[in-house]
C-alpha cells in the first residue's frame, strides 16, 4: 500500500476507468465467491486529516488524528485485513490507527460488505433506511442479498443528519434523500475541507439509480443541487467511484443530469418509447459519460422509469423547465 498525492484534473479519465470492475449488484454473497487476491489497496491523501482508499468496491474515506480513524464505507469483508493495513500505514501510530466509528453512506454491498468484520471493532453510523435494508432481504436488478448478521448492521442511525466531532473538526452526514437509494448521505469533514458523496456521484460517468430502493433520477439532480448550495467552492471530494474530485467536476456532473434528463423528458412528452429513445441514443457530448458501469441504453432506462414513477415533484426547484444549462 502506497500513499500518493492528489491526482490532477487530467488523470480523471483514466481514474473512472475502474468503474467497470466496481460489481455492486453482485452481492455480498457472489463477493464471498470472488478472488480478491490480487486486489491492492492504495491510499490517496486528500486533505487535512482525510485520506481515501481505493481498492474493489465504493471508495473508502478515512479520518486519521489524535482521537484515532474513522471510516467512510468499508467495501467487501475478504479485503479487511488489507484494509486494516492500509489504516496501520496512514496512521502515525497506534492509537491513530485504532478504528473509533464506521459511516456507511448507503446500504449497497461494495460499500457495506465490510461491515461484519469492522461493526465488531467499533459503532457503525448511517441513516434509518440503511438498517432498515441491511436487516432485510433485498433484490437489486435480479440478485437477492440477504440480511446482514447483528454485528454488521449500524447501531446509530439518523433521520436527516448527525455530527461526530472528531479529530479536531465536525464531521457532518447529510441525509440525500431518494436520489442513489432512499438512504444516501454526504459526508463533510468541515475541517478539513472535505466531503465524500457516496454513491450520489460518479466522476465522470453516467450513475447507477437504485429505482427499487427509493432512488430515482429527479431525486438524484436535485440532491446534487443542494449539495452544490452548501458544499464550499474549494472543497475537494471523494466520490462514490472515480478519483479525488474537485467541485468543477460535480458542476460537470450536474450538468450532464440535467441535460440528460430533460431530453429523455421531452423525447417522452412526445410520445417515444424507452426502447425507441435508446435506439436514437443521447448527444454525442455525452458518450464518454456512458464507457463506464452504466452504458447509454441504462442511463436512459433509469430516466425513463424515474420519469414514470412519478418524479417530477422537484423539477421547478431543478430548473428542469428553464433548461439553462450552464454552470
Amino acid at each position: 500500500m502506497s500513499v500518493v498525492p492528489v491526482r490532477s484534473r487530467a488523470a480523471v479519465v483514466v481514474g473512472v476507468m475502474g468503474l467497470v470492475a466496481l460489481s455492486p449488484l453482485a452481492g455480498r454473497q457472489a463477493a464471498a465467491q470472488q478472488d480478491f487476491s490480487a486486489v491492492q489497496i492504495k491510499a490517496t491523501h486528500v486533505g487535512g486529516n482525510v485520506y481515501m482508499l481505493e481498492g474493489s468496491g465504493g471508495n473508502i474515506g478515512v479520518s486519521t488524528g489524535p482521537d484515532g480513524t474513522l471510516i467512510v464505507d468499508d467495501q467487501f469483508a475478504p479485503l479487511a485485513d488489507k484494509i486494516r493495513a492500509a489504516l496501520q500505514e496512514i496512521g502515525k501510530s497506534a492509537d491513530q490507527a485504532q478504528l473509533k466509528f464506521v459511516l456507511n453512506t448507503h446500504w449497497h454491498g461494495d460499500h457495506t460488505g465490510g461491515n461484519v468484520e469492522f461493526g465488531a471493532e467499533a459503532p457503525i453510523i448511517a441513516h434509518d433506511n440503511v438498517r432498515k435494508r441491511l436487516s432485510t432481504p433485498q433484490e437489486i436488478m435480479g440478485n437477492v442479498t440477504e440480511p446482514l448478521p447483528d454485528e454488521g448492521l449500524p447501531v446509530i442511525t439518523f433521520a436527516e443528519s448527525v455530527s461526530i466531532h472528531f479529530n479536531g473538526e465536525e464531521i457532518k452526514a447529510i441525509y440525500l434523500p431518494n436520489g442513489h437509494t432512499d438512504g444516501d448521505a454526504m459526508i463533510m469533514f468541515t475541517g478539513s475541507n472535505v466531503v465524500h458523496m457516496g454513491d450520489d456521484f460518479f466522476t465522470g460517468r453516467f450513475p447507477f439509480v437504485d429505482l427499487n430502493a427509493g432512488g430515482n433520477a429527479m431525486g438524484l439532480v436535485h440532491n446534487i443541487q443542494k449539495a452544490l448550495e452548501v458544499i464550499p467552492a474549494d472543497a475537494t471530494l471523494i466520490p462514490g467511484h472515480g478519483p479525488v474530485s474537485t467541485v468543477e467536476d460535480l458542476k460537470a456532473y450536474h450538468h450532464m443530469l440535467m441535460e440528460t434528463i430533460h431530453y429523455v423528458m421531452d423525447k417522452k412528452n412526445a410520445g417515444a418509447t424507452v426502447e425507441e429513445i435508446q435506439a436514437e441514443g443521447l448527444p454525442s457530448e455525452w458518450d464518454e459519460w456512458g464507457t463506464g458501469f452504466i452504458n447509454a441504453d441504462r442511463w436512459i432506462g433509469i430516466i425513463y422509469q424515474s420519469l414514470a414513477q412519478g418524479g417530477m415533484e422537484h423539477q421547478h426547484e431543478d430548473g428542469l423547465h428553464e433548461h439553462d444549462g450552464g454552470h
